[in-house]
């Protein structure tokens, strides 16, 4: 694999995992650094990694181990506090910051599969390999992450196994 398929790689899956990552953390400029730093690994491992069937697994793998680790340590946490009681100039839409602010409330495991389900579009059986949990384990979660979801952003806003 070749400097060219990395970067071609990269422009093709950065966003997304950010996009995904900025979920799970809540601060889209911590995602990007958690993301940045995933995808730095990655091109020093480049010539094994290129060759696996789903690079991008092994990418998501260590930014999401990153951020977990990050969450104990309660870095995002006083993070997400403070960005979330922050007023600016140009804040982000209600629906957008209603939506943070309820995923920050899940535990990290029903955030985590909550995310990589409906933002990573992973099926269930992805998702329990991923998180190294069973199948049930990772439907309760999702179960119980999509009802906190709903009564925390109302009944117009419930999510769904549709999207």
């Amino acid at each position: 694999m070749t400097d060219s398929d990395f970067a071609d790689f990269y422009t093709a899956t950065f966003g997304l995992l950010t996009a995904q990552m900025h979920a799970f953390v809540g601060d889209h400029a911590e995602a990007q650094d958690l993301v940045q730093e995933a995808y730095t690994r990655a091109y020093s491992r480049w010539s094994r990694i290129g060759g696996y069937d789903d690079p991008l697994s092994w990418v998501r793998r260590v930014a999401w181990n990153m951020a977990v680790s990050r969450w104990r340590r309660g870095r995002i946490l006083r993070l997400w506090h403070r960005e979330l009681l922050q007023e600016s100039a140009s804040a982000p839409s209600h629906l957008h910051v209603d939506l943070v602010r309820a995923l920050a409330q899940l535990p990290a495991n029903q955030r985590q599969a909550v995310v990589l389900h409906y933002l990573a579009d992973m099926p269930v059986a992805e998702i329990a390999a991923f998180m190294e949990a069973a199948e049930g384990t990772v439907k309760a979660w999702l179960h119980r992450g999509r009802t906190a979801l709903s009564v925390q952003l109302g009944d117009g806003a419930e999510v769904s196994d549709g999207h």
